[in-house]
């Protein structure tokens, strides 16, 4: 049986968080350089090489790719025989103490975006939970878990799968 322990979750969320901030996906960066090789218009090339300067610059001294990091979105398939250890959470509030983390991050503060009361005050949280969490549970005794920050704007989306840390008796997603 896995054993998954709160703060594992909680800091394995953070973590995915703070990575797909500063990290483009390496088949989005291959897919350009592969566009700027084939590209012939002088103003597109110059256009993706800004692109990918940029990319390598927040890459390299992991900071926002985008300034709007938009809404956190995570994706969790649950197996049934999981044994959570310590948790005094539900899943959903695990996720979101790993997004507030996350976004407070002392050494890259992300840019908060969610309102408490989207259709009253419209009040930022200033951490940017509450999170949309999709649960499933599963057959199995794994936990798989994605985090998808989504912006406004369809260009900036960007995913990264993330797992928890292992524990005596998992090894992993």
């Amino acid at each position: 049986m896995t054993v998954i322990r709160q703060e594992d979750l909680i800091e394995s969320v953070a973590d995915a968080l703070q990575y797909i901030s500063y990290y483009h996906p390496m088949d989005y960066i291959k897919s350009l350089a592969d566009a700027y090789r084939r590209e012939e218009s002088p103003a597109a090339r110059d256009a993706i090489a800004q692109i990918l300067t940029n990319s390598r610059m927040c890459a390299e001294g992991k900071r926002p790719i985008c300034q709007d990091t938009g809404i956190v979105v995570a994706f969790l398939r649950v197996g049934m025989d999981v044994r959570w250890d310590g948790a005094s959470m539900s899943v959903a509030d695990m996720v979101n103490e790993g997004v507030r983390r996350a976004y407070l991050h002392p050494d890259n503060k992300l840019r908060a975006s969610i309102l408490a009361d989207p259709a009253g005050s419209r009040e930022n949280t200033h951490d940017n939970t509450p999170a949309v969490s999709h649960m499933e549970l599963v057959p199995g005794d794994s936990l798989m878990s994605a985090s998808r920050l989504r912006a406004a704007v369809p260009r900036t989306n960007r995913s990264s799968s993330c797992s928890t840390r292992p524990t005596a008796s998992w090894t992993g997603c």
